[in-house]
Parts: C-alpha cells; structure tokens; sequence
C-alpha cells in the first residue's frame, strides 16, 4: 500500500545516510521517529523500545510483550519484564561491526550495551534519522500546511476576541478551546504577554490584564495530526503606541527581507545575518536576543535552527521558522513569526495572516 511504501522509503533513505557514515546498523530508541519511519507508535516509558535498523534491509523491533503494534513486515525481538533485555539485544546485533545509536537512548540501555560487545565502537548517528525528517515529503507538506491553516484561523479568531480588561491566562484558555474545536491539541504552551511581559520572549500567560495602549504577544502553534505549527503575532490595545510602532514595522521588515532570500543552497546563519543587520543598523542588535528561527515538523523544535552557528545549506522540502524580535526590558517586546516551506526555487510562507501591526481590544 502506499503508507508501506512511504515508510520503505523513509527507512531506505535513512539506510543511505549510514552508509554514507560508514556504518552498517543503527538503534533507534525516539519513539517519534520509530513512528515516523514504520507507522507503530509505542509509549515505553521505562521500558526498552527499539528499531534496530541493517543497511541490509533486516530491521527488526525489540519489543516488551506488553507492547501491542500493528501488522508489519519488520522483524520482532519480543521480550518480558524479567529478561535480561540487553542480552538479548547483544546476541541479535552485529557485535563484529561499529554501532550508530540516536541521542535519546538512555544510558542505562546504552552503556550496559558497550559493556556486552565491548569490540564496537558506538557513534551518535542520531544525524541520519533527523537529517531525513527534516526534509518533508509531499504527504508532511500537505500536514503543515494544514496545521498553519489553522492556527492562522485561530490567531485571528483571538484577536478579534481579546478585549481590555482580560487577563493573559483568559488568552491562553481562549486559544485553547479554538485548538479544541478544530479538533487538534496545543503543541506547546501558548505565550501571551501584554505591555512589558511582552519584553521577556518565553513570557507564561499570568493574571495581567490588557490595558490600552498594551502590546500584545501572542505565539501559538497546534498539533494537527502530529504536525505542528507555530506563528506569532503583536498588537496594540486600542491605540498604537507612536515610540513602538516603528519599531513593530523594522521587525516585520526583518522578517520579510529574510524569507524573500530563502531559496535552496542558501546557508541558515546568512538568513540570521541579513534579519539581525537589518535590526542592528537601525540600534536595535543588541534587543534581539534570540536566533531568527527553528526547524519544525513532528516536534514544535526539531533539530537544525536558523542562527549564525548553523552554516549548513537550506534544502528543498524544509520547514521553520522565521521570527525575528525586538524587546526592550520593562518596557517592550515585539515578534514576527512565520513557517516557510523551502521549495525548489524559494520558499512558501504557511502563514497568511497579516502580519503588519492591528489596533484590537
């Protein structure tokens, strides 16, 4: 069927990456990504859960008899809360040949592992699995676009509900009964930040009430069939504040001027750069005090980010985020986010809502 189909390619490409590694085998323990890559979605909590992916095609699960998954063609380690669970693992696995594991297998799995086939060497090859997903095949594209779609629709539903006089957490429930009502969940804790809140950027929704004259942030993201997005927008209650609305106009401007220079081979910290000169040429460097973006997909943060660090290229198929902010401590803050699909000669922004500054309250 197609879904088995989208998952053997999936595993083949990561297969591509360790050979490209020099590596022949690889255990992934991220139950997200072992869902993305097969279809069966497993909670371990403390048990021990794998994928044991070979380049030669013989993957295998190792699974606790609890566990219940689906039909597939993937072989299957089963094994009980009494057994000697690495064992096991170490008598399945190639003890002759060097080992690729991901970031998230705990060490209690891990260095009892090293310890069973100490002749292996291990190798954190967590980049195979993750430089896969962060390239979205037509199915995820779709799944994104429809997860901006909706907070687009959300952020502009709360917008136009926000009045003076209500408090930050209001905002927040508010956003989340609109989460429910489309029949998806909050992918991250909604921030909402009026007046000087709006200076500290993860700023957590509290019992301060909007005033006029109050900006107002407000970053948000769903999670609609497990795709996630995020956007942020700012406003001003009921008038516009002439010393910060300029200001709200350069961040924008950086915003834009970033996403017009997004195409294919163009590296993520010259995205950075061109957003932070833009704000530091007009004084405002030094109150930008974040990077310009983070890839997105499964997880609101997925790895790889837009900042002067990563010199890696952009690729057709990406998705993060662009959000460049200004704020000034105790007394202002402003961001202007969007997500960006990278196509092959540019970029689409997921995002429609309007992202000049809005009198609302």
């Amino acid at each position: 069927c197609i879904r088995d189909r989208l998952y053997a390619d999936r595993l083949g490409r990561v297969c591509g990456q360790l050979e490209n590694k020099g590596l022949t085998q690889m255990i992934v323990s991220d139950p997200l990504s072992i869902w993305y890559l097969t279809g069966v979605r497993i909670e371990p909590y403390e048990r021990l859960f794998a994928l044991y992916i070979r380049t030669d095609g013989k993957h295998v699960f190792f699974l606790n008899n609890l566990f219940v998954i689906p039909e597939t063609d993937i072989g299957k380690v089963w094994m009980s809360d009494t057994d000697d669970c690495i064992g096991i693992v170490a008598a399945h696995v190639d003890a002759g040949s060097d080992m690729g594991v991901d970031k998230s297998w705990p060490a209690r799995f891990l260095l009892d592992l090293m310890e069973r086939n100490p002749g292996v060497r291990y190798v954190n090859a967590s980049a195979c699995v993750d430089g896969v997903r962060s390239i979205k095949d037509d199915y995820e594209k779709e799944k994104m676009r429809e997860s901006s779609r909706i907070n687009d629709a959300c952020m502009e539903k709360a917008a136009a509900w926000l009045k003076e006089g209500m408090t930050e957490k209001e905002c927040a429930d508010y956003i989340r009964s609109l989460y429910k009502e489309e029949g998806c969940e909050e992918g991250f804790n909604t921030i909402i930040s009026f007046g000087a809140n709006a200076a500290d950027p993860h700023h957590e929704p509290d019992d301060t009430v909007l005033k006029e004259g109050d900006c107002i942030v407000i970053d948000m993201g769903c999670r609609k069939d497990s795709y996630c997005s995020d956007m942020t927008r700012t406003f001003f209650c009921k008038k516009e504040d002439p010393d910060y609305a300029p200001i709200h106009d350069l961040v924008r401007r950086a915003n834009e001027k970033a996403e017009n220079l997004i195409r294919p081979g163009v590296r993520f910290c010259d995205l950075d750069r061109v957003a932070r000169e833009l704000l530091t040429e007009a004084g405002y460097g030094d109150y930008f005090t974040h990077r310009l973006g983070h890839s997105i997909g499964l997880q609101d943060h997925e790895p790889g980010d837009v900042s002067l660090a990563n010199t890696a290229a952009v690729e057709e198929g990406m998705t993060f985020s662009i959000e460049p902010g200004v704020y000034l401590p105790g007394k202002f803050g402003v961001r202007v986010e969007d997500l960006v699909l990278v196509t092959a000669d540019g970029c689409e922004v997921l995002n429609k809502a309007d992202k000049h500054w809005k009198i609302i309250g």
